[in-house]
């Protein structure tokens, strides 16, 4: 009996052993949404997967997906570790996922939320709710509060119930530029937009200020939330989320913050997603069987 018992011993201790070298080499994988151009977005996070392998003396890598919905169904599928989340992809893992928040960007400003706006030419005549029957809208993604589900509840505040009649056309951009380039080009009459990007390519090209202007905005919320997979070690999580909050304080760090345009990062909680629940309370949606 003696013998059985050391044998099951050694093999669990064996087996410990194996885990443990493998969790140590495992490679982290990250996964991005595609908030804008998907190469500015790659490169814009590069430096922090970066600087996060030789804090935490393991490969970090990342992957971006071609849409906001993938990055709920490709979680799993490509064995990702976590995910800088929207704020709506975020509620959604977290409600159907075995993910918890870790952290949230703080922009240059010192702001760690931004709102959603919906955006006309200035020379459209539209002024108002009214004025945009049997136009083309531009909407981000079925996958985004800012760009598609506060557009929605917004409308519907203003009587107006079914998109598909209202609308001459309404079609989905895919990131939160092309939305605004969309309005730009003439191709939407109507756009919806993350306000922090919306910002940001007006910076860029200030000729586009008199051009555009805001019809509608909506309240504030995160930028995007990084979520950990709650199966990871609870010391890794904590290492990572503690490494990402301390950034702003070490010389490094400072660096790929500067590179990344922002300030440092937050620690994130779930009161970040009461906008996302309250949205989806007034519409009567189910989080469970949201069709994103």
């Amino acid at each position: 009996m003696k013998r059985v018992i050391k044998g099951i011993l050694v093999s669990v201790f064996s087996l410990m052993v194996i885990f443990n070298a493998y969790a140590q080499d495992h490679t982290l994988l990250i996964g991005l949404i595609p908030e804008q151009n998907i190469f500015r977005q790659f490169q814009r996070f590069l430096p922090l997967t970066e600087y996060l392998s030789k804090k935490i003396d393991r490969e970090v890598k990342l992957t971006i997906l071609s849409r906001y919905g993938d990055i709920i169904d490709r979680f799993s599928s490509r064995n990702m570790d976590g995910a800088f989340f929207g704020v709506l992809t975020g509620y959604l893992a977290i409600k159907k996922m075995d993910v918890e928040p870790s952290v949230v960007p703080i922009e240059l400003d010192g702001s760690s939320e931004t709102s959603g706006y919906i955006i006309v030419r200035r020379d459209s005549g539209i002024e108002s709710v009214k004025d945009m029957q049997g136009k083309v809208i531009a909407f981000v993604d079925r996958a985004t509060v800012r760009g598609y589900l506060f557009p929605i509840i917004y409308f519907k505040r203003h009587g107006i119930n079914d998109i598909k009649t209202f609308f001459k056309e309404f079609y989905f951009t895919g990131s939160n530029d092309a939305s605004v380039y969309a309005v730009v080009d003439g191709r939407a009459d109507i756009g919806c937009v993350k306000a922090n990007i919306y910002e940001a390519i007006l910076a860029r090209d200030p000729t586009l200020r008199k051009e555009l202007k805001i019809i509608a905005t909506s309240p504030l919320m995160p930028l995007s939330v990084l979520c950990l997979k709650k199966s990871l070690p609870e010391k890794l999580k904590t290492k990572i989320t503690e490494i990402l909050l301390n950034m702003k304080n070490d010389k490094e760090g400072k660096e790929v913050l500067k590179r990344m345009e922002l300030k440092g990062f937050r620690r994130a909680s779930m009161n970040d997603f009461k906008v996302v629940d309250d949205i989806f309370r007034e519409l009567n949606i189910d989080p469970e069987t949201y069709r994103y």
